[in-house]
């Protein structure tokens, strides 16, 4: 297969469209979002002992396997996901929208559960990507 050059329209003939996307994303992840902080506080249950390290810390139960955890070890999980993995990107508007929700549109589950629910999409998104190169 030849080699096919990537074209860089964006930032003085230095980025791709992928990389303009991904720096547009990293922009807006940035800001603190308040009810994201909320959600993960309401899954606050008692003050304990932090499994890893022994030491004193908050535990909050995960809504997926139902352990308690401490906070760094939790997640505050989109419940729509911010790109529908069976659709795909559709627009900055909506994802703009699904990012930025109210503190009940978060699951809030642990590291684990996470780890488990992201590979799940993103199987069912590179299977769609897969379909999609099929079909050109």
């Amino acid at each position: 297969m030849p080699f096919k050059p990537i074209g860089k329209p964006f930032n003085n003939g230095q980025w791709t469209a992928a990389r303009k996307r991904s720096f547009i994303t990293s922009q807006l992840r940035r800001g603190k979002w308040p009810p994201k902080y909320a959600a993960i506080a309401r899954a606050y249950v008692k003050m304990g002992t932090n499994p890893k390290t022994g030491r004193r810390c908050k535990l909050h139960r995960c809504e997926e396997c139902g352990e308690l955890f401490a906070k760094g070890d939790m997640r505050a999980d989109h419940r729509l996901p911010v790109v529908d993995p069976h659709v795909g990107f559709v627009d900055w508007n909506t994802w703009i929208e699904r990012y930025h929700i109210e503190a009940s549109g978060y699951d809030i589950i642990c590291v684990g559960c996470h780890a488990v629910k992201t590979a799940a999409e993103r199987a069912i998104s590179t299977e769609r990507r897969k379909k999609e190169r099929e079909q050109l």
